[in-house]
Parts: structure tokens; sequence; C-alpha cells
């Protein structure tokens, strides 16, 4: 679901959050239009309130984890767990984490890839949040979630800052709830 249908519709900081993001043309490749998160996280204010906005959604649910895909979810996962007290646990691209991991493939609308986490640093009945930028096709969320579970975590919801409109009812999340605060911006 969006922020704006779940008590935030004409809420001025969503509108500021998806002002915020640059939109790149043709980038990395023609067709694309790329939703540049970088001028966001340069921008205090719309920074602020998108981490804001996060932190007052999970400040009360609980959530002992929140799991980062790499690398954007990097930018706001940290903040997040910070604010809510939760630990913060990076899910990276393989080859990245020293020491012992356990991975998860996912498919890609170009290949395959794999997320990794350390094994010991999720505990079975940790209330686990995943936190990425954007969701299109919920393969890397899907894969996420499946990392998460299979370590005995219990994952409360997904959380993206941009989310493909159609993605509300195509997503592969096995039922999970996917909370996104604005949708691309053309």
């Amino acid at each position: 679901m969006f922020a704006a249908e779940n008590g935030l519709k004409g809420d001025p900081r969503l509108k500021g959050i998806s002002d915020a993001i640059r939109v790149v043309p043709h980038f990395p490749k023609p067709g694309i239009m790329f939703q540049d998160i970088t001028t966001l996280v340069s921008n205090p204010k719309a920074f602020k309130d998108t981490i804001d906005i996060f932190v007052d959604r999970y400040r009360d649910m609980d959530i002992s984890v929140v799991a980062g895909v790499e690398a954007r979810g990097f930018m706001f996962a940290p903040a997040i767990a910070l604010a809510i007290g939760a630990k913060f646990i990076p899910l990276r691209k393989p080859g990245k984490l020293p020491g012992e991991v356990i991975s998860e493939a996912y498919e890609l609308e170009y290949g395959k890839d794999r997320l990794e986490m350390h094994v010991g640093t999720v505990q079975r009945g940790d209330r686990a949040l995943i936190i990425d930028d954007l969701v299109a096709t919920g393969g890397t969320l899907s894969a996420a979630i499946r990392l998460l579970e299979r370590v005995g975590a219990e994952v409360v919801e997904c959380a993206c800052v941009i989310g493909l409109p159609e993605v509300k009812g195509r997503c592969r999340l096995g039922g999970k709830p996917l909370y996104m605060l604005v949708e691309p911006r053309q």
C-alpha cells in the first residue's frame, strides 16, 4: 500500500519526497527512467521526512531487525533501525561479506542474482522489517524474505521509498505487506 492510502493522503512531506527524487532518462539503458535517490538523501528536509514517516509507522511494531537491501536500502535502513531501537542487518550481493554467510538466489528481468547475510546476525523469533529504495517486481524483496525466514525471523513488512503502482497486485511477496511512500516520477 502507498502511504497516501494509509492516513497520509495530502501530507506535504510525500510531495517533498517525490519532488526530491531526480529522474534520469535512459539510464542505465534506453527506455529506463532511473529514479535517482541521491538527490533525496542530499536534501536534509526530504531525507528526514522519509525517515520520520518510516519511523512513525514502525516504532510501535516491536521490530528487532531492520534489514537493508544492497545498496540503496543501506541509505535508509540504519537510520530507521537506530530510531526504533532495532539492529541493522545488511543484505549484500555475493562476495561482499567476510566470514560465514547464507544466501538466497532470485531472478531478475535480465538474469539471476543472490543476497547474502552473515550467519548468526538474525535469531529465531526476531521481528524483521526489510527496507529498499524501490520495488518493481518484488524479486529482490522476495529473496530477502526467504533469507530471513530461513533463520527463523518473522518478516513483519517490506518498505520502499518508491513503488510502481502496478506492483501492488503483482508483487511476489508471499502475502507479506508492502508499504511504499511515493510512485516513480516521470
